[in-house]
C-alpha cells in the first residue's frame, strides 16, 4: 500500500523569540515492511541545522527558530509504501542497543501494583506460547483503560494511567510495554501514522508496543485497536518510552508557546 501523510504542526509564540531550538521525529524510517518512497520537510520562521540517525535509528532534525520570531510552521510531505504480510511481525533485533536493554523499566514505565495485578491476570489466562499470552495482555490492558482523551498527558506514567482508569493510546503502549518487561520480555514505544479507512484528517499520529519473542523476533501491538500492525501502519520513530519517540522536543528562550495547532492528513495514494 502507498500511504501519502501531510504533517504540518503550526507554533505561535508569546512574545519574539529570543532563541529555541528543537528536534523533530517526524521522518519515518525505511525498515522491515516499509519503504519511505517520499519525504520533505519545510519551515517556514526556521531552518533546519543537521540531521541524523539517533541510537534508537530515528532520524532526527535540529531545527533552529529565527530569532524575533513569532511562529513557526513545520511542514512534513510524503509517501511510505508499506507490507501487511509480514502481520506485525518485524523479525531479527538489528540497531545499537542490545535486547536486554528493552527490559529495563524507564519513569514512565516503571511498575507498580496495579502492572504489577495485570501481570498476575495475565499469567492465569489460559494461553499455549509466549506470543498468546501477550495478545491476552494486550487485551487485558485494552479492557482496564478504555481510550477516552483529555485525562492525561505526555508525562503521564503507565501506572498513573490505569489509576486513572481512561487514557489514550500512549497509555496503552506504556502500559503494555511495563507489563511486558515484567514478564521478561523486551519492549519498546512505537510512535508513527495509522491510515484510516473512514477518515483522512487525523488530530495526532498514532502509538503502539512491540515485544520481542523469542525465535520469531519484534511483534507489534496495538494495544487500543486490538490488532497486530499490518499495511495501514507507518513505524517513524521507536524508544525505550514515549521520551524517545516524541515527534517534537524543544529549549527556548525569551518565548514560550501561546499556542499550537496540528493539521495531519493520512490518505492512500493510489498511483496510475
Amino acid at each position: 500500500m502507498l500511504i501519502s501523510i501531510s504533517h504540518e504542526t503550526h507554533y505561535r509564540f508569546d512574545k519574539p523569540v529570543f532563541y529555541a531550538l528543537q528536534r523533530i521525529r517526524l521522518r519515518p524510517k525505511s525498515t522491515q515492511g516499509q519503504i519511505v518512497r517520499e519525504w520533505a520537510t519545510d519551515l517556514i520562521g526556521g531552518q533546519i541545522e543537521c540531521g541524523f540517525d539517533d541510537h534508537h535509528a530515528n532520524h532526527s532534525d535540529l531545527i533552529t527558530v529565527k530569532q524575533g520570531a513569532e511562529e513557526l510552521i513545520i511542514r512534513c510531505h510524503g509517501v511510505v509504501e508499506t507490507d501487511g504480510s509480514t502481520h506485525g511481525v518485524l523479525g531479527r533485533h538489528s540497531g545499537y542497543i542490545p535486547l536486554w536493554m528493552f527490559k529495563r523499566a524507564t519513569p514512565l514505565t516503571k511498575n507498580g501494583p496495579l502492572v504489577n495485578a495485570l501481570v498476575r491476570q495475565a499469567k492465569e489466562l489460559p494461553h499455549d506460547n509466549a506470543i498468546a499470552l501477550l495478545h491476552d495482555l494486550s487485551m487485558l490492558v485494552r479492557e482496564k483503560l478504555p481510550y477516552d482523551i483529555g485525562h492525561t498527558d505526555a508525562t503521564t506514567t503507565g501506572e498513573q494511567a490505569l489509576s486513572i482508569g481512561k487514557g489514550v493510546c500512549q497509555d496503552h503502549a506504556h502500559i503494555f510495554i511495563s507489563a511486558a518487561r515484567v514478564l521478561g520480555f523486551p519492549a519498546r514505544y512505537v510512535g508513527g501514522y495509522l491510515h484510516m479507512a473512514d477518515r483522512i484528517e487525523q488530530e495526532a499520529g498514532h502509538a503502539w508496543a512491540e515485544a520481542w519473542v523469542e525465535d520469531v523476533g519484534w511483534i507489534g501491538f496495538d494495544i487500543s485497536n486490538g490488532i497486530s500492525p499490518d499495511e495501514h501502519y507507518v513505524r517513524v520513530a521507536t524508544g525505550f518510552d514515549y521520551r524517545d519517540a516524541a515527534p517534537v522536543t524543544a529549549i527556548s528562550y525569551g518565548a514560550r508557546d501561546r499556542d499550537m495547532d496540528v493539521r495531519l492528513k493520512i490518505e492512500q495514494r493510489v498511483d496510475q
